[in-house]
């Protein structure tokens, strides 16, 4: 028997940008006696299906966009004998689909991290429950991965998570919903260890994989400070203290490590918070911008930004704090117009955002936005191939639609088309060379070069283009970039490093 971990993917480059950091919690967390586990990211290659036998457990974590290949890798297996076990944000929501679709033997919903080994053991002894509720569990019982266990060479960038939840309540994202509004932190000391066993095996860029790795803001602790019951300022201002105390730790470490987050915009109101980030070498961070305009972000509940000019002085404050900025926007809000394409792409130009991304709104699950458009549509939704599109995940990737929700100025080939123009503007090499020049070296220029056109072969060119050629060229070029990038990205292994005291 043999327990196979595996993360699904429709396209597969050799290598990859960022560890997928679940499946080496779930490593972790799978006991000893059942020997290492066979860990498979389709992300670099395809899953023999050979290696599966009868009686093996298979752990398939999905979200939405990977469901339905995750559907058929988990078919194959039980049609080898094997007991499957689905996790992820998408079992999480839709269980029942699990079971109909993937060939499922049991579902872990929430975190994974202590549930995984309870289902292994009951469905290998024969009493296997139908859901296992994982639960959101704290920050002290969140485990380190197994990053022992990592092919060697194929990733860019390691991960860490040091938190989970948002406080924030954005229309277009499940993250509230799912993992909760209630940050829970990890110990410092518990992550400061994770990045030096990183480092050990030669990682020197590190992901923060976090839902909000700024969520206390100083508003949040005025706000609480005007209670009469100081409870909520006191848990607040721990997890503020604690965030500080990491970053401090973090400044110990080797001069060579640097560090990418996820944060909001409200961070460049706090310079005490950006100058610790600068001392721990957190060199940027993805921002949810999503709209330019006040009207579009009331479209998605999240007015708590800036628009127009005052945005783009915003942006500007990261950069001063030596923080560059990698911008996400969305399209096809309903108060977009043909002008705000390029509106956003002049304000991605004036803000000096180091890297952006430009995406289509999509109705995912958990989110507001999907409850309301699902609501919409009712029994009339329209029907791909025999599948509501309420359900877009099971339809063939190629046969989606690229815009779901009718727009009330612009066609859906409109919207796609002025999105993808704003990727081909953005990163036309000449102003990608421009903004190469905020690193020093000349290694350092190169790699944001290759970087910046691997960003936008794999999410513009991959994702959203309907040309077909232009899809095929887009995942050659990819692979080509993705070769030399790691080993830009890598380093010497330093196996003696030592916690810093």
């Amino acid at each position: 028997m043999r327990i196979h971990l595996i993360n699904p993917s429709d396209v597969s480059f050799g290598v990859a940008v960022i560890t997928p950091r679940w499946l080496y919690v779930l490593a972790a967390a799978t006991p000893r006696e059942y020997g290492d586990p066979h860990i498979v990211d389709e992300t670099l290659e395809q899953l023999d299906f050979d290696a599966i036998g009868p009686g093996d457990v298979v752990g398939i974590g999905i979200h939405t966009l990977n469901a339905l290949r995750g559907y058929e890798v988990g078919r194959a297996a039980k049609a080898r004998g094997a007991h499957v076990i689905y996790g992820g944000i998408h079992s999480t929501l839709y269980p029942d689909e699990v079971f109909e679709h993937g060939g499922a033997s049991a579902v872990v919903k929430g975190d994974g991290d202590r549930m995984w080994p309870a289902a292994i053991a009951d469905l290998l002894a024969g009493k296997a429950q139908r859901i296992y509720e994982g639960g959101r569990i704290e920050g002290a019982e969140m485990l380190p991965a197994r990053w022992d266990l990592l092919p060697k060479d194929r990733y860019m960038i390691a991960s860490v998570q040091t938190v989970r939840g948002c406080p924030k309540h954005c229309s277009f994202c499940s993250v509230w919903r799912t993992d909760g509004q209630k940050p829970r932190v990890r110990a410092s000391d518990a992550l400061i260890e994770e990045m030096v066993n990183l480092r050990r095996l030669g990682f020197r860029f590190i992901a923060l994989a976090d839902d909000n790795f700024y969520p206390v803001t100083l508003e949040d602790l005025r706000m609480a400070d005007r209670r009469v019951d100081k409870s909520t300022y006191h848990r607040l201002k721990a997890i503020r203290d604690e965030r500080f105390e990491l970053m401090e730790q973090m400044s110990k470490l080797p001069s060579d490590m640097n560090f990418f987050t996820q944060i909001t915009m409200e961070a460049a109101e706090d310079p005490e918070y950006l100058a610790a980030m600068k001392k721990a070498r957190i060199k940027g961070a993805l921002v949810g911008i999503e709209s330019v305009t006040p009207e579009g972000l009331k479209d998605v509940y999240k007015d708590f930004n800036l628009s127009g000019d005052a945005l783009a002085q915003r942006l500007q404050q990261f950069q001063k704090g030596g923080v560059h900025v990698l911008g996400s926007f969305i399209f096809g809000l309903p108060s977009d117009k043909p002008a705000t394409f390029d509106a956003t792409a002049a304000l991605a130009q004036q803000a000096r955002v180091t890297l952006a991304q430009f995406v289509m709104l999509t109705p995912f699950p958990g989110t507001l936005d999907f409850q309301k458009w699902e609501a919409s549509v009712g029994d009339n939704a329209q029907k791909v191939d025999g599948v509501p599109v309420t359900r877009h995940w099971l339809i063939p990737k190629h046969r989606r639609p690229k815009v779901y929700a009718p727009h009330p100025l612009m066609s859906p080939e409109e919207i796609r088309s002025r999105t993808q123009g704003v990727w081909d503007q953005f990163y036309h090499l000449p102003l990608v060379w421009e903004r190469a020049q905020c690193v020093k070296s000349m290694k350092s220029k190169l790699a944001f070069v290759l970087i910046s056109k691997l960003y936008r072969q794999m999410y513009a060119n991959t994702g959203i283009s309907t040309d077909s050629a232009r899809h095929s060229r887009a995942n050659r070029m990819a692979r080509l970039l993705a070769k030399p990038l790691v080993r830009l990205f890598s380093a010497q292994p330093m196996p003696h490093l030592q916690i810093p005291a």
